[in-house]
């Protein structure tokens, strides 16, 4: 039987990826043409890309090469990732002698040279952001079985990442869609009979006077069939696919808290009627915004081809064509955003992406509260 031979360098990748795709949670992202290289992506982490470069680089001029080459790459990254700073450290196990790095001095992109998991000790900056990364690279296990270990544990933690994205991606019965249509479709009726505009519609003055529920009414309510059809036809299609991803309960919020920022903004710069879902459904298009940025491997291209074109499109002819509301509108949008970032995106979120979403959240409505109520 031939014996499987580990280079030192393979065994030094494979580590490598199991602490950081196994332990910190990076991810790995294809990058087309890229070859003898990985990239790992975590937008939680100080260095939100690792780069493990097998590839022999043997001069400077070639490793200038491989630098003009990465900042290309990120800047394409940062675009898809809506990122504004993105550090990355680029980890070379293959390194010529007459490569001299620390010549190369780049704002977001450090570099280490390891030849071994002894090397860590030449750089300080790897420890600060990942303090237990030398205790994690030490194994009883050597060779092929420790080769296959790592490969073991990568697997299952790509497998678990796998289940997750399965159940989030899984399609469920929209039963909250289904009654949200249901209700407005039902007081679209009931307005005919009870004239329920008068005294349920959004109005700043009837809301400052002692009828706060008018912020959440006013969304249930439609001037017309045309009008309810309209926002009907937008709660379903995107309302099936949203509850699906959220799941009910956080929908549900994510619908009211939209339709009650739209209000107020709304209110805070128009002093006349409004009516319609058309704020809260707004909010459910940011809502997929924020979710589809958690989710981008698998909505990256549905969200620019399809969602920001429409958010777009629908925004512009709210501003040329009269009798649409707005404010509404951009309230209910941002509302979605916070909300969202609020109620948290399931496997996703953490607990201070959650509270920060509350604060900021909270701060828009009070400062709009306060402006509708105490200002001049």
């Amino acid at each position: 039987m031939n014996q499987v031979i580990i280079s030192e360098n393979e065994e030094l990748v494979m580590k490598l990826l199991h602490y950081f795709i196994s332990l910190r949670g990076y991810n790995p992202i294809m990058i087309r043409g890229v070859q003898n290289e990985i990239w790992l992506e975590n937008l939680n982490e100080d260095y939100k890309i690792i780069r493990i470069v097998s590839d022999y680089i043997h001069n400077d001029e070639q490793f200038k090469t491989d630098l003009f080459k990465t900042k290309v790459l990120m800047k394409d990254i940062k675009k898809k990732t809506l990122s504004f700073k993105m550090n990355a450290l680029s980890i070379f196990v293959n390194l010529g002698d007459n490569v001299n790095i620390d010549e190369f001095n780049e704002n977001n992109i450090r570099f280490a040279d390891l030849k071994s998991e002894e090397d860590l000790n030449k750089y300080q900056f790897i420890e600060a952001s990942f303090p237990d990364i030398k205790q994690n690279m030490t194994f009883k296990e050597k060779g092929l079985e420790l080769f296959m270990k790592l490969t073991k544990d990568i697997n299952e933690k790509n497998e678990g990442d796998m289940k997750m994205s399965e159940d989030v991606f899984r399609i469920k019965k929209p039963v909250v869609t289904y009654a949200l249509i249901a209700i407005n479709i039902l007081v679209f009726i009931l307005s005919f009979v009870f004239n329920l505009m008068n005294d349920f519609a959004v109005n700043r003055y009837f809301i400052t006077h002692g009828e706060p529920y008018r912020l959440i009414t006013g969304i249930f309510l439609h001037a017309g069939v045309i009008h309810l059809l309209f926002n009907m036809y937008a709660l379903y299609i995107i309302g099936m696919q949203l509850e699906s991803f959220l799941g009910k309960s956080k929908f549900l919020a994510v619908y009211l808290l939209s339709g009650l920022a739209g209000s107020m903004l709304s209110i805070f710069m128009s002093p006349g009627f409004s009516v319609g879902a058309s704020g809260a459904i707004f909010g459910l298009l940011g809502s997929l915004l924020y979710f589809g940025y958690h989710y981008r491997v698998y909505l990256d291209t549905v969200i620019k081809s399809q969602i920001i074109p429409l958010i777009v499109i629908n925004l512009l002819l709210g501003f040329f064509i009269s009798g649409i509301d707005i404010w509404a509108h951009i309230g209910g949008l941002i509302g979605g955003l916070l909300a969202t970032m609020a109620v948290g995106v399931k496997y996703k979120s953490t607990t201070f992406e959650k509270i920060n979403g509350w604060i900021l959240y909270l701060i828009f409505i009070i400062f709009l509260s306060y402006m509708v109520f105490f200002g001049i």
